[in-house]
């Protein structure tokens, strides 16, 4: 019988060996060099261990689960043939057909994007949405510049991800160039035979002026069994400004691991709205490097989470110099004998002076079984910095029921509306009406 310790020795490896095989030949690797940062990937896998409770960044979250699963790293699937009227998003009231970037199984399904010659020139000429192999080659540089980056690995999923770097989701905005339209970028996971391991990466380049809003959306076809590890890398040059919105949404048997990497340059402006709905287990960790003085940083998110599942968020703020300014909110409604997972830390060394920081989190527990896990953290050596944290874990008020009940609204009613106006403070910063009218319908659903 092969035990617990024997599985987690195997699991990495058998995924490495696999992973090794994708994206051989393909031409994009000479262009930006995958091959080398494949193998140097792959070694750090190999040298690594499968993360358990033990660890202390991992001791609420318990992904063991993996383990059961007869994981196979899928290969190219040229066109598949899906339905996607459930999982589009019309991004704007304007256009006719929403700005989709679409990949499969962390491949490129150019058939069924919407990203067509014919909306460019409403456009920057210069603006780049697609993959990587369709990125001109004046960008090639800049691309292989942000890949880099990601060689000094201190996560295992972070170095797997890369082992199998085959197709990337590229969008690239020149200097002085304001996106308006958003891009959404549609990472599908669709099943074979057996559970697959989908590793969707992108990669957002805002150069100095600049502005883009991305959608970034994880979806699964079929309620069944897959992994997700998906690594996001943004570089928001001097003065530029992206508005990130993160929804994951995959099916209830979904294991769902991902990894935002954003660096911010000189007085720069990054929002991130992070919603997680689906999965049976998922993860998300957001790393922020503010490397210029005067940057601004906003983190909201929203998790809704029913039945057994699990939500871990982990987010890591890293202000390196004078002025900057962060900040975090993140709310958690649980029901059921659902488990919600939040650790915030936000680091301000020496050089961070007159740094303005504040983070929040704020948990609604609709059921006696239903659980929270809350770590916000401060790391502070600047002396001359306004900083502040806090967490927060109720049911909802039975004096505030009360009094719904007192102005005519009946006791379902009552709570209903506490639960949509706690929901509300970060649906309602989302720039997109029709993705806000899906979420409330969420929120109803959590209501019954």
């Amino acid at each position: 019988m092969i035990t617990q310790v024997a599985k987690r020795e195997s699991f990495l490896t058998e995924l490495v060996n696999q992973c090794r095989k994708q994206g051989k030949g393909k031409r994009e690797s000479c262009a930006y060099g995958l091959k080398d940062l494949r193998d140097v990937a792959a070694e750090y896998v190999l040298g690594s261990k499968f993360p358990t409770t033990k660890d202390e960044e991992w001791r609420f979250t318990d992904i063991s689960p993996l383990l059961e699963l007869n994981l196979q790293v899928p290969e190219l699937t040229h066109e598949p043939n899906l339905a996607l009227s459930s999982l589009t998003l019309p991004v704007s009231s304007k256009d006719a057909l929403p700005l989709r970037v679409v990949f499969v199984n962390g491949f490129y399904a150019p058939h069924l994007s919407t990203m067509e010659a014919s909306l460019l020139p409403t456009l920057a000429m210069e603006f780049f949405a697609g993959n990587l192999s369709n990125a001109p080659g004046n960008y090639h540089a800049r691309i292989r510049e942000l890949l880099n980056q990601e060689q000094q690995y201190n996560d295992v999923f972070t170095a797997l991800n890369m082992s199998g770097l085959a197709d990337a989701a590229v969008v690239y905005v020149p200097k002085n160039q304001q996106i308006e339209t958003p891009i959404h970028l549609l990472f599908i996971t669709m099943p074979g035979e057996t559970p697959i391991l989908a590793q969707p990466h992108c990669l957002v380049i805002a150069e100095s002026g600049s502005s883009v809003n991305i959608v970034e959306d994880f979806a699964v076809i079929g309620n069944v069994s897959t992994f997700t590890n998906a690594v996001t890398q943004i570089w928001v040059g001097e003065n530029a400004a992206v508005n990130h919105i993160r929804l994951q949404r995959e099916g209830r048997e979904a294991i769902h691991l991902g990894r935002s990497a954003i660096a911010q340059s000189r007085d720069s402006r990054y929002t991130c709205n992070a919603i997680s709905l689906g999965g049976k287990i998922s993860r998300h960790n957001l790393e922020v490097f503010q490397t210029g003085e005067q940057t601004e940083t906003v983190i909201n998110g929203l998790t809704m989470i029913a039945g057994e599942q699990l939500s871990d968020t982990h987010s890591a703020i890293n202000l390196t110099k004078p002025h900057g300014t962060t900040r975090q909110l993140h709310k958690c409604i649980v029901a059921d004998k659902a488990h919600a997972v939040f650790n915030g830390k936000v680091f301000v060394p020496q050089a961070a002076q007159l740094t303005d920081a504040a983070q929040l989190n704020r948990n609604l527990l609709l059921s006696p079984k239903a659980r929270v896990d809350t770590k916000p953290q401060l790391e502070i050596t600047a002396d001359n910095v306004k900083c502040s944290h806090g967490a927060t874990v109720s049911q909802l008020d039975a004096e505030e029921v009360f009094y719904l009940q007192s102005r005519g609204l009946n006791e379902n009613d009552s709570r209903n509306l506490l639960i949509n106006a706690f929901a509300a403070e970060i649906i309602n910063k989302l720039p997109i009406p029709s993705l806000r009218e899906t979420l409330y319908s969420v929120v109803k659903q959590m209501e019954r």
